[in-house]
């Protein structure tokens, strides 16, 4: 007979894990370990070395990326354990990291999980090898990466000069550091307010607020 492969669950939700590692016992997994928090997680891995850990991205004691951090850890000293990240909403940014390295993991938003042959299938492929992201997951990224955003707009020379600007160079500074005229330097300025939509206010300094979203972007 075939071995049964192996899970680890996190959750501090205590229904939520119990409800898991009962529909997983019945579908031919083997649930060796269950916890509430990260560290207990990683002791369960270093113990059982399971196929598998599903994990939920926050859990105490401070539930911040407690589970995202531990799950990061696994991938890196036990990258034969595939990894599935479970998460109340959407947190692309957070997830990307492990979710780039591709093999053996997943990322399923727990709105997901009430759908039992996709949650199923998602365990499956990801045991498998396989790399599973949520729908909602990729929407986002799509739609991140079709945000108009001004910086776009600027040219190589450009984003040298607002590049200096945030280094707080003046306009002579950057014309001394790039070998052309002040005026030169004060047209490239004028061309990126007027590309990053900065409007011209009495109570703001345009410069500073280009600088602002031009750090804000790296």
């Amino acid at each position: 007979m075939d071995r049964r492969p192996s899970v680890v669950l996190a959750d501090d939700d205590v229904l939520l894990r119990a409800g898991l590692a009962s529909l997983l016992q019945r579908s031919g997994y083997d649930v060796v370990g269950q916890c509430g928090d990260a560290t207990t997680l990683v002791n369960l891995v270093v113990d059982h070395h399971p196929d598998l850990a599903v994990v939920d991205i926050r859990m105490p004691p401070k539930h911040g990326t407690e589970g995202l951090d531990a799950a990061k850890y696994i991938r890196d000293k036990f990258p034969a354990t595939a990894v599935l990240l479970l998460s109340a909403y959407v947190e692309a940014e957070q997830a990307m990291d492990l979710l780039a390295a591709g093999r053996g993991t997943g990322y399923l938003l727990k709105s997901r999980v009430t759908d039992v042959d996709e949650f199923l299938d998602t365990v499956d492929r990801v045991v498998k090898g396989g790399s599973v992201v949520d729908p909602a997951l990729v929407r986002e990224l799509v739609y991140a990466r079709h945000v108009y955003d001004p910086l776009d707009e600027l040219s190589d020379r450009e984003r040298e000069v607002l590049a200096l600007m945030a280094e707080g160079r003046s306009n002579a500074g950057i014309a001394q550091r790039l070998y052309v005229s002040e005026g030169t330097v004060e047209k490239h300025v004028h061309s990126i307010l007027r590309k990053m939509l900065i409007p011209e206010t009495d109570q703001d300094h345009r410069r500073v607020l280009a600088v602002l979203r031009f750090l804000g972007s790296r």
